[in-house]
């Protein structure tokens, strides 16, 4: 089997006081998803951007993850005509 190399670029950006982060999936197929995460600083918590970026980071991976599965699903049900349930 050929190595293949896929990427996932990730973005961040702050306004009022929320973080986004997008994951950008990049491979061959070109599928185009992007997983998208928000943190939130609460009023009363000491402002750590490192914290901010590291939530809404994970949370744009898991939603990436989410979209691949779900795509995964989608290709095998179009192969196969039964529904497929993977786990999460």
């Amino acid at each position: 089997m050929q190595e293949k190399h896929w990427r996932v670029d990730i973005f961040i950006d702050e306004h009022e006081r929320v973080t986004r982060a997008q994951a950008r999936l990049l491979n061959p197929d070109e599928t185009g998803l992007i997983g998208t995460g928000t943190a939130r600083l609460n009023p009363r918590d000491a402002a750590v951007p490192e914290i901010g970026d590291e939530l809404a980071v994970s949370r744009a991976l898991a939603d990436l993850a989410h979209q691949l599965l779900d795509a995964t699903v989608a290709d095998i049900e179009g192969i196969t005509h039964t529904d497929v349930h993977l786990g999460r």
